[in-house]
């Protein structure tokens, strides 16, 4: 399942209460008709969506797109003045060799 960074925790919080959402509004990653995610700031998710929380950040994620980013992580990454929202691939939790048994 796709996991929230804490960067962009920030930037989809910011961004809602920008934009003045209801809240459970948040930010939903669907497919265009051409293949391309598009992301869009919305009051709601749709009926089959698949919610993702961090804090008080929502993404939602269509659920024909879930299986493309399953195994991602929503991050940001900055751009100049703005800051642009980046899938990268999930980190797995270290392990320390002190932690094992």
């Amino acid at each position: 399942m796709l996991t929230i960074t804490d960067n962009a925790r920030t930037a989809v919080e910011d961004l809602t209460t920008q934009a003045r959402l209801p809240e459970g509004g948040g930010l939903r990653i669907a497919a265009n008709e051409a293949g391309a995610l598009e992301l869009q700031l919305v009051p709601t998710p749709e009926p089959d969506d698949a919610v993702v929380e961090n804090g008080e950040a929502r993404v939602f994620v269509d659920a024909e797109t879930v299986a493309t980013v399953d195994g991602l992580a929503l991050d940001t990454e900055p751009t100049g003045a703005d800051a642009a929202f980046v899938l990268v691939p999930q980190v797995a939790d270290e392990v320390f060799f002190d932690d094992l048994p």
